[in-house]
């Protein structure tokens, strides 16, 4: 069961998060305090691999996500490294599922 407080902490750290993603497309950090589930996201970033043309276009993707995981259930954020391996999973399983239907419609 959630608790009003519970919810406040969730909403606090969905805005923190937020700003923390703008400061990120925009490309500078103006703060130099962090929550460590903050330093562990920008850690995780810094590590994954993607078409630098689609940065921006994937970062608002990983913020929806974010968002909606945030409305569902407990924090923190899930990191971009999580995001960007649900987001080929599912694509693979779209792919898988186009493939099968072209061969059952072929039959």
């Amino acid at each position: 069961m959630t608790t009003e407080q519970d919810l406040y902490q969730l909403e606090i750290q969905l805005h923190r998060f937020n700003k923390l993603m703008g400061e990120v497309t925009r490309g500078s950090l103006t703060r130099n305090s962090f929550q460590p589930w903050e330093f562990e996201i920008l850690l995780d970033m810094d590590h994954c691999e993607f078409d630098p043309r689609r940065r921006l276009e994937i970062l608002r993707q990983y913020q929806r996500a974010v968002a909606k995981q945030m409305e569902r259930g407990p924090g923190p954020p899930m990191k971009l490294s999580q995001f960007l391996e649900i987001r080929a999973q599912r694509h693979e399983a779209k792919t898988l599922r186009s493939e099968v239907d072209a061969t059952v419609s072929v039959r």
